[in-house]
């Protein structure tokens, strides 16, 4: 069977089937079309566990390969391969025996409550073109700071997913195609009505909650990158929109949250995935050191 044909089978059940998001979709489809072309092979039958393993020999010494990037590679054609087992394409899966680096466990990058309050002022005193401008941007950061959303979820979220008057953000088939809603803070209830009253002045009646300052439509994706990077070159700070919800997590523990409700915010499916935050959360830790119960005999 032609692979490019399988290719597609394979996405298009990855998308109608199980239900996964175009992201994931467009990734398998990308791992699967660099391996053949690479092993330079036209269908299912040339796959072999040597051509595999020149793949990711290859990635690592010529490619530089970080071990997350191996295990990108790895996993994607490891599930391409089981669906074509389950689909009689094949009788055994090749990439089995293949041994994957050990991952390097790195703290989550985030900005200290001086850096945040930084990046919100900035945000608030840099000159726009537009009140509104000035306000649906303050309102983004403050969204990613504040609530902790995701790239994808901040930008897919709708008007009527906000509710100003209950305090509370639904999250509409967020990672994993889970639903959840975050509870919101009166101050962000606030900016995000300022942006709301400036997006009624200019008779904005696009369903998405953040939408394009030139036209009717929700803000997209390049429009949010050049304003992460437009704030990133102003304030001298390197962070991402990740790094935003990473601060997110860690203020929240240092406030005195417990890693059950961060864990429910964050929309994490294994407390386990949360409980990195403690590690990342200096100011956490020194105020649970604070209880050993030696301090007190001196």
């Amino acid at each position: 069977m032609d692979m490019q044909i399988l290719s597609k089978k394979f996405c298009d059940y990855s998308t109608l089937i199980k239900g996964f998001a175009k992201k994931t979709t467009r990734r398998y489809k990308q791992v699967i079309s660099y391996y053949y072309r690479f092993a330079k092979i036209a269908n299912i039958g040339e796959v072999t566990p040597d051509n595999l393993r020149a793949l990711f020999y290859f990635g690592r010494t010529e490619r530089n390969w970080t071990p997350n990037t191996f295990l990108h590679y790895h996993k994607s054609l490891k599930v391409f391969f089981s669906w074509c087992i389950k689909n009689g394409y094949m009788k055994t899966n090749p990439i089995d025996d293949i041994e994957v680096p050990k991952l390097e466990k790195k703290l989550p990058r985030k900005l200290t409550k001086q850096e945040a309050m930084k990046i919100l002022e900035v945000v608030y005193n840099y000159p726009w073109n537009s009140n509104f401008l000035r306000q649906r941007n303050y309102a983004i950061f403050a969204t990613f700071m504040f609530a902790g959303l995701r790239k994808q979820e901040l930008l897919n979220l709708k008007f009527m997913d906000v509710d100003l008057e209950n305090l509370s953000i639904f999250i509409q088939q967020g990672k994993g195609s889970k639903d959840r809603v975050i509870p919101m803070s009166f101050t962000l209830a606030q900016h995000l009505k300022k942006y709301l009253d400036e997006r009624k002045k200019l008779k904005k009646t696009c369903s998405n909650f953040f939408v394009s300052s030139n036209f009717d439509m929700g803000l997209s994706e390049s429009g949010l990158i050049r304003l992460i990077k437009k704030i990133r070159t102003t304030t001298g700070i390197k962070y991402s929109c990740h790094t935003l919800r990473h601060t997110f997590a860690t203020l929240l523990l240092e406030g005195g949250t417990d890693i059950y409700s961060l864990s429910k915010m964050m929309g994490h499916a294994n407390i386990k995935t949360t409980t990195i935050y403690l590690y990342a959360s200096i100011e956490h830790l020194r105020g649970e050191i604070m209880k050993h119960p030696l301090n007190d005999i001196l």
